[in-house]
């Protein structure tokens, strides 16, 4: 079945006032507009979110969220808030965030081509010197 916006904010309303589970695993939910959606606790497991617009959506990384299926428009925007942390204590990440294959993935996000958000192209970090 293919969601709507209005349908999945049905859905969720609903079971928020029930108290029941937020099931959607396996939702077709390509191209669908969830701008600012409330998608805690929603088990999403297996859905499609390819093309789907989830600006400003809450979206829970849990168990709940694991096998969805994305595209490049949501890869490279959760790569971007990666890459926009401040990440202490991780050399590993430090090695990661500065490899160019990830800075321009992340680069590739309309929250930086689209300038509406207004937001800096990510840049390598700079050396840490050691204390």
């Amino acid at each position: 079945m293919k969601y709507t916006r209005e349908s999945i904010v049905a859905i969720i309303c609903e079971c928020r006032k029930n108290g029941t589970d937020i099931d959607l695993r396996g939702a077709d939910l390509r191209c669908a507009d969830l701008r600012g959606a409330d998608l805690r606790r929603a088990n999403l497991q297996g859905s499609d979110l390819r093309g789907a617009d989830l600006d400003f959506a809450g979206y829970e990384l849990s168990c709940k969220t694991i096998g969805i299926k994305a595209d490049k428009r949501l890869v490279s925007q959760l790569l971007y808030h990666l890459c926009r942390m401040d990440v202490q204590d991780c050399p590993e990440w430090d090695e990661l965030r500065n490899d160019e294959r990830v800075i321009a993935l992340a680069n590739q996000s309309h929250v930086v081509l689209h300038d509406f958000h207004d937001l800096p192209e990510i840049e390598p970090l700079k050396a840490q010197e050691e204390k």
